[in-house]
């Protein structure tokens, strides 16, 4: 299909202009005949592959592994009408057990699956990805974001209004990794004064030093800052009902992930005798995952992941099961760029049910190269009003990429 992003957009825009004019109005009839005929035929006709590699002040340690530098994919999907859609692999090998290389292994694969389809039937896409949604759905995740960003563009609409959603606005919290208590409590202190009103802090070492350090941070931030705590897996059942036990005095607004995630039987037990209500992280990727944690009555709340889920698209889904089972979330985030944050912050505006947010993976970056897409001030979110995604990657930023 010949038809430039230039005419067609206008073309959509002078659709929606004259919507209220009579249907027997030629001008009506000929912009909505152009915009309806454009959209029918739109295919994929190109996609780029890119490393995506953002260096780290310095490196971002949780209880089961560091991490040295964010070394993301950036996927660009190109419509024949000129519409660019833009996503991001983000792996972080402790949790996702997927690498750079491994993503981009599986990006080329999927990108195969993707050409010359229709890049608005998102559902059909992922459905055809099979087993990629198992095996990777971080990749997924960049396909997925992608095709909601040029579904956006098409209707001329910031994806969080095409989802219902209504909240350009809301708190994030920001995240202190593991490393001596002193550099935590000073990272702690650093950003309330930056006036985040919630810090994430990273526990799942011994218990005793977690607790002490928690103390310490507590007393260095003061009361009024809301703490929540993440252990990744890094206790077993008896020591995590020790140690939440003794945060009790500490205001902990929830734990994430304090067992290994396979055992469900061993968190349930947690919840029912932690006076901290339980998060479950790891434990939840896909869908079936969330329905699986609803069965065994093992958390209070969901923490819904991009990277986890295989996209939007899924995250979506779980927020809804989760709705259903009167369970609320969270929507957060490994070592992403702005732009899957932005993603992941349309979501957020769009679902009622996810009432926390942890979009702060840009925090741990040396670089920005994400024009527009979601602005943090204060630890408050706001979403851009432009179209899609509502961001770009600065052209001269991506020159120095190497592209697969």
């Amino acid at each position: 299909m010949n038809i430039s992003r230039k005419h067609f957009l206008r073309a959509l825009g002078l659709g929606a202009i004259f919507g209220g004019l009579s249907p027997t109005s030629p001008l009506r009839s000929e912009t909505l005949h152009q915009a309806r005929v454009a959209v029918k035929g739109m295919k994929v006709k190109e996609i780029e592959i890119f490393h995506y590699d953002l260096p780290l002040i310095e490196p971002f340690t949780i209880s089961i592994g560091t991490m040295y530098a964010a070394n993301n994919v950036l996927v660009r999907i190109h419509t024949d009408s000129g519409i660019v859609g833009l996503g991001e692999v983000c792996p972080f090998t402790p949790i996702t057990g997927d690498t750079q290389e491994t993503c981009i292994a599986a990006a080329r694969d999927i990108r195969t699956l993707v050409l010359g389809k229709d890049p608005l039937a998102i559902e059909s896409i992922i459905k055809d990805f099979g087993a990629f949604v198992h095996t990777s759905p971080n990749t997924v995740a960049a396909f997925d974001m992608a095709l909601y960003d040029i579904l956006g563009k098409v209707a001329s609409l910031p994806v969080y209004k095409l989802l219902g959603g209504d909240r350009r606005s809301f708190e994030t919290d920001i995240t202190v990794s593991l490393d001596t208590t002193e550099k935590m409590i000073g990272w702690a202190k650093e950003h309330a004064s930056r006036g985040y009103k919630t810090i994430k802090i990273k526990v799942g070492t011994n218990p005793d030093v977690d607790v002490e350090r928690l103390q310490a941070i507590r007393e260095g931030i003061g009361p009024k800052v809301n703490i929540r705590i993440d252990a990744n897996q890094g206790w077993t059942v008896p020591q995590a009902i020790y140690a939440l036990k003794r945060m009790e005095p500490l205001r902990i607004q929830f734990v994430e992930q304090p067992v290994i995630r396979t055992d469900l039987a061993g968190m349930k037990r947690v919840r029912e005798e932690s006076p901290i209500p339980v998060m479950a992280d790891e434990s939840l990727f896909l869908p079936a995952d969330a329905i699986q944690l609803i069965r065994t009555d093992a958390c209070d709340y969901f923490n819904i992941k991009l990277t986890k889920s295989g996209g939007m698209l899924n995250a979506i889904k779980i927020a809804h099961i989760a709705d259903a089972a009167n369970i609320r979330c969270m929507m957060g985030c490994m070592l992403d760029s702005r732009l899957a944050l932005t993603a992941a912050a349309h979501v957020v505006a769009s679902n009622s049910n996810i009432i926390f947010a942890d979009l702060d993976g840009n925090a741990e970056h040396t670089v920005d190269p994400v024009i527009g897409g979601m602005a943090v001030k204060e630890g408050m979110i706001t979403l851009p009003e432009g179209p899609g995604l509502g961001l770009d990657i600065d052209p001269a930023f991506l020159r120095k990429q190497k592209k697969v």
